[in-house]
């Protein structure tokens, strides 16, 4: 294989596609359209990635979508198949973000925990990828890892934990 795979999209389960997209685009800022509304919603978390001076580079985006659990689309068979809840067992999706420079890690789970969701942990470094960290849970048992690069010459502030 000459060209690997090419990850496309990523879902993220639901049982209400319509109030995660609220929920994700007053925590996010994200876009969020459904398509059909209340069965699948595409997430557009932003614009191109930009480049070290600032300006976007020709790399866009990765969209995500919300998918119902309920009846997940697409599938050949129009009423869906099991299982029709959300998965409470164990681990589930971790979806990463990368904090805007405009935005704060702080902001976000404020913003977060005022909407029902669960802080499972703030103020962390992660030396192996030079990045601060924290994290919660959103009210459909999703895990959203915030990420803030470290830089050229990362200060662990006080209180921080790291590894």
């Amino acid at each position: 294989m000459a060209y690997p795979n090419t990850l496309i999209f990523m879902d993220i389960p639901s049982s209400d596609p319509v109030a995660s997209g609220e929920f994700y685009a007053e925590v996010f800022g994200w876009e969020v359209e459904g398509r059909p509304d209340g069965v699948f919603h595409r997430i557009v978390p932003g614009e191109h990635f930009l480049l070290d001076d600032g300006t976007p580079s020709e790399i866009g985006n990765l969209h995500m979508g919300i998918n119902n659990v309920a009846n997940a689309r697409p599938h050949p068979d129009p009423a869906g198949v099991e299982p029709r809840h959300l998965s409470t067992d164990g681990r589930g999706v971790r979806v990463w973000i990368l904090v805007s420079d405009d935005d704060s890690q702080d902001r976000i789970l404020a913003t977060a925990e005022r909407l029902g969701a669960e802080p499972l942990w703030r103020d962390h470094y992660w030396a192996e990828f030079n990045g601060f960290n924290s994290a919660f849970k959103d009210p459909w048992g999703n895990t959203f890892v915030l990420w803030t690069k470290g830089g050229d010459d990362p200060q662990i502030p006080e209180g921080f934990t790291n590894e």
